[in-house]
């Protein structure tokens, strides 16, 4: 009913990256929970959540090694990590996870990206009523890692912060600044790839 546009799979190097940036991941989610349980924890087992930490974040440091090996090992990623890593707020880790959760963004328009990730805001209606607009659906492991870079860039890059206080200063919720500057950052980075222009050269 929805005639979903049609994408090709993803090749064999994307889906090792892929595989990689979700281990990756899980480590950290993995990390968390031992550090929440340490705070926690009495001294007969505090010992033994400490040393698996410290043997979680060393596999955390070769999974990073891993993910630069694959991306320094083709030439288009490493064109395409460099222009995202232009922009301040956006690091290794969300670059990595575009790459290779988002190999649509720069090939569609900013309505398609936007509701890709799952930041465009859609209308609650059903007869009589009318919600508010709200975001839904799309892909939860970028979105989860763009929020953290909008964060990033809301506190460091000059046009993200403007946009954030004016949509404040207007009495918008912070929540929906936020997300509104999610939008704006991934905007953006689509632009940035589909034009291959660094964040240096973008109009003001």
């Amino acid at each position: 009913m929805l005639q979903p546009e049609a994408r090709s799979l993803k090749d064999e190097q994307t889906e090792a990256l892929s595989d990689v940036v979700i281990r990756r991941r899980q480590i950290v989610e993995m990390i968390t929970a031992e550090k929440n349980r340490l705070a926690l924890a009495t001294k007969h087992v505090r010992r033994d959540i400490q040393v698996h930490i410290r043997w979680m974040e060393k596999r955390l440091e070769d999974i990073n090694d891993d993910i630069d090996e694959l991306i320094r090992q083709s030439p288009l990623w490493r064109e395409k990590d460099k222009l995202l890593q232009s922009v301040t707020g956006v690091g290794p880790v969300l670059a990595s996870t575009i790459l290779a959760s988002l190999p649509e963004l720069g090939t569609l328009n900013r309505k398609q990206i936007a509701a890709l990730v799952g930041v465009a805001p859609f209308n609650r209606e059903s007869g009589r009523y009318k919600g508010k607009q709200k975001i839904q659906g799309g892909r939860a492991s970028v979105r989860n890692v763009l929020y953290m870079g909008t964060v990033a860039g809301i506190r460091a890059n000059p046009v993200l912060r403007t946009f954030y206080e004016r949509l404040v200063a207007k009495g918008k919720p912070k929540k929906l600044a936020l997300t509104a500057c999610m939008r704006k950052l991934l905007v953006i980075l689509n632009t940035m790839l589909k034009n291959g222009t660094c964040w240096q050269n973008q109009p003001a």
